[in-house]
């Protein structure tokens, strides 16, 4: 350091030039070099913690599925799915509850006078959605229904899959199994022998009587998040990433469907 040079600017009356913090100071202020970094135009340093929970939020947001996009999911899996699948019984009666209200709503803006034609136009498009909906839900409907009836008399012996069920679809599949064992009876089974006059014999090297579920059905599967790795039926290994499309039997993705980490399509 100049000495001399200072005190000659100190008795002209001149400002001392400021060194910069030494690297103790900045050591004590617990801010490396490293940290030290450039700010971006227009961006304000501060807002960088909010601007990366923003982001959460949004990417959060992004992976909600509406009740429609559920309800469309759940369908899509009972239509391929071999096996009759959980009841969403919930869902199912919020949309229709929704439904109504919407219906209710679109039919007194049709009764009223003072609307325009060009909300006549909107109320064509939310009658088109209301009826898109209908569809769906009439389809997942009777895709259930058809399940039921065609494996009435295995859910009647089957306490794991009668969980499954509502309370109606429970009683229609009871119902249907007795009526169907009464025509059965009566038809065909009174004029064999008593040995073989039974529906839930189990002979060798003959199929049973009673229709069952064939999970070993293949199906396409989507993961709709990483999956944990599945051992396939001839003992090889897969680990499906997000949006890993695959054909496989349904009995090795019964549990990933039924947590809902796949999707069939």
């Amino acid at each position: 350091m100049d000495w001399d040079a200072q005190y000659e600017l100190l008795k002209a009356g001149k400002a001392i030039p400021q060194a910069g913090p030494s690297y103790t100071t900045r050591n004590e202020s617990n801010i490396d070099d490293d940290d030290m970094r450039p700010v971006l135009p227009g961006r304000d340093p501060g807002d960088e913690p909010e601007r990366r929970r923003t982001n959460l939020i949004l990417d959060e947001e992004e992976t909600v599925a509406t009740p429609l996009e559920r309800l469309t999911r759940h369908w899509m899996n009972e239509r391929h799915a071999p096996d009759i699948l959980p009841a969403q019984e919930d869902l199912l009666m919020n949309l229709l509850d929704h439904l109504r209200r919407q219906s209710e709503a679109v039919q007194l803006l049709r009764e009223d006078p003072s609307t325009s034609e060009e909300e006549h136009m909107r109320i064509m498009l939310v009658q088109t959605e209301i009826e898109r909906v209908k569809f769906i839900v009439r389809s997942y409907v009777r895709t259930r229904l058809f399940k039921i009836e065609k494996y009435a008399r295995f859910i009647t012996t089957t306490p794991e899959v009668q969980t499954r069920l509502t309370a109606a679809e429970l009683d229609h599949a009871s119902r249907h199994a007795k009526i169907t064992d009464q025509h059965f009876y009566v038809s065909v089974l009174q004029s064999l022998p008593e040995k073989q006059s039974h529906l839930d014999d189990t002979p060798l090297f003959v199929p049973p009587m009673i229709t069952e579920p064939d999970k070993t059905r293949p199906v396409f599967v989507h993961a709709l998040k990483q999956c944990p790795r599945i051992r396939l039926p001839d003992g090889a290994t897969l680990e499906m990433e997000k949006g890993h499309i695959s054909l496989m039997p349904y009995s090795v993705v019964e549990q990933l469907v039924a947590r809902g980490e796949v999707e069939l399509i």
